[in-house]
């Protein structure tokens, strides 16, 4: 946990209103109205812009079968990424050109902030397992999350 503080620590994310816990389930699309709404804010607070944005594509793995095959792929991501960027800019009063450069600089900080995720969601299930009723493998869960979190440490800190 220390080397995460310290590796993340020079790297620059906004602080935004952020979900905490966005998930496609959390996720929902009116096709008629062509509108979008988030729900189920019980995690909801300040935090690194670039954590929310990790946490919606580690959050595509799935929770109770966790298959990273179905993590976004870097297209997927930089897309989204391209799209999100010029919609954040726009609503913050800028009508500032998002360009490849800004795109990749936060693609390279949401792969570091992913690592994070791993970490916080790791901790929390190692947590849940022991206080809570809910039937659910948070151990499974965890040892998932920290796998994954070993597995990418070195590529996405080396980013």
């Amino acid at each position: 946990m220390h080397e995460l503080k310290r590796r993340l620590g020079p790297v620059y994310s906004p602080t935004v209103l952020c979900h905490n816990d966005l998930s496609p389930a959390n996720i929902i699309y009116n096709d008629t109205k062509g509108t979008v709404k988030f729900i189920d804010y019980e995690y909801g607070d300040f935090n690194y812009q670039a954590f929310d944005i990790a946490n919606l594509f580690n959050e595509y793995a799935g929770l109770t079968d966790t298959d990273y095959s179905r993590y976004p792929s870097v297209e997927l991501q930089m897309d989204w990424l391209t799209a999100y960027l010029r919609r954040y800019e726009s609503c913050s009063g800028t009508d500032t050109i998002v360009s490849e450069h800004d795109v990749k600089n936060l693609y390279i900080t949401v792969c570091k902030f992913n690592l994070a995720s791993h970490f916080f969601w790791g901790l929390w299930a190692v947590i849940q397992a022991r206080h809570s009723d809910i039937n659910f493998d948070f151990m499974r869960y965890a040892n998932a999350r920290f796998e994954r979190y070993f597995e990418m440490k070195e590529e996405y800190l080396d980013m």
